[in-house]
């Protein structure tokens, strides 16, 4: 019962104690924001209406009158950067990072925000300095972020290597998909120069980073194809299967050309079909398709295109169906023929594409590397196709 009495007379003095802070709270609020200049609010009405050109000029009234508003330098040096003003957010951030009056912590912030203005400009060198210099400080991950797409950018893999390892470590997320591919192309490059021997550690290097590196038996048969060995080049084609199936359709074609080099193209297409059977796409049709009519004539390949429509039902597949009517059907029918077949490919023009699934960006061309968004192995080796047409 004593307990309860403290508390009933306790109740009351933290009340005043709580009103009593709470009016000094808002007396140095309302003193702080009458210290502020209009144009510090009129800036960021502009912010909020989405008008950034009339926010600088606000905002540049107020870093006159009150040089000391250091958080407002680095808002505007931002804008400047957005806006593509980079020469004004280098000297912004330059006057910022020699002051003197500047702690520790806010030197660091203007040295990274420099650092992002060099990036922009192209100025890459000196970009990569000053992020070279935030290694060690609490900008770490955002530096080493940064590095690594210069790195890409100059197409320096091997430090690229050391920088996703050191990201690895400091955020803890695996990048060994990344470092694979950084393998893979001082692997091309050393293919390019004709030397297969100093490009296979990198590929198996690839391989050991992440084994489900299906670039890497891609330029393994490659290699084995440029010195000679066919056999070799098939059991590393191969071996995609184990890996990711879909991007056997990257390799039907050299699959395919090693066979009929060898006198063995019926087996190779045995070997195609299985995986067109397995791993339907329009590629390995498209391979498939060719070898027939080489191997066997129209009438046969146009019963497997017939058979793989009525599997899969595609508008790439009826195109390629018409095709393969073409070519058996008389005289007095191909015009008819080619006219309907030149209104399905107009349609099909803009599916026979591939997609990042990253950022959404459409090419023609497969890439391992997004051109849009910069993101690696985004692509789906198998090209947009429309679902829906009846089986």
């Amino acid at each position: 019962m004593e307990i309860e009495y403290w508390w009933l007379l306790a109740l009351p003095l933290f009340f005043a104690l709580g009103w009593l802070a709470a009016r000094i709270d808002i007396k140095q609020l309302l003193s702080e924001s009458r210290a502020l200049p209009m144009s510090y609010f009129k800036g960021l009405n502009f912010l909020l209406n989405e008008q950034p050109d009339k926010a600088i000029e606000a905002f540049i009234e107020v870093v006159k009158v009150d040089p000391q508003t250091i958080e407002l330098h680095f808002a505007l040096g931002s804008l400047f950067r957005r806006r593509g003003e980079v020469e004004r957010a280098i000297r912004m951030h330059q006057n910022l990072a020699e002051r003197a009056d500047l702690a520790q912590e806010q030197k660091l912030q203007a040295l990274f925000e420099l650092a992002q203005d060099y990036l922009k400009a192209g100025l890459l060198d000196r970009a990569e300095e000053l992020f070279l210099k935030l290694e060690a400080t609490a900008h770490a991950e955002a530096a080493l972020k940064f590095l690594l797409e210069i790195y890409e950018q100059e197409k320096d893999w091997q430090k690229a290597i050391g920088t996703a390892g050191k990201l690895e470590a400091v955020t803890g997320r695996s990048h060994q998909k990344e470092i694979a591919n950084f393998c893979c192309e001082l692997a091309g490059n050393e293919m390019m120069h004709s030397r297969p021997h100093a490009a296979r550690p990198y590929l198996t290097e690839a391989l050991a980073h992440h084994r489900l590196c299906v670039r890497a038996n891609i330029l393994l048969g490659d290699l084995e194809m440029s010195i000679g060995n066919p056999d070799a080049a098939v059991e590393a084609w191969k071996r995609i299967e184990s890996q990711n199936p879909a991007y056997l359709a990257l390799v039907a074609e050299r699959l395919l050309a090693v066979f009929r080099q060898s006198g063995r193209i019926e087996e190779g297409l045995i070997l195609l079909r299985g995986y067109l059977g397995k791993y339907p796409s329009l590629d390995l049709l498209n391979t498939v398709f060719q070898g027939t009519i080489e191997r066997s004539g129209a009438e046969q390949a146009y019963r497997l295109v017939r058979d793989e429509l009525r599997r899969n039902p595609t508008l790439l597949g009826l195109d390629k169906l018409l095709e393969a009517q073409l070519l058996e059907a008389p005289i007095e029918r191909r015009r008819d023929l080619e006219l309907i077949k030149e209104l399905v490919h107009q349609h099909t023009r803009g599916l026979a594409m591939y997609k990042c699934d990253n950022c959404g960006f459409r090419a023609r061309q497969f890439y391992w590397h997004c051109p849009a968004c910069a993101a690696w192995e985004t692509y789906a080796p198998r090209r947009t196709e429309e679902k829906g047409l009846p089986a």
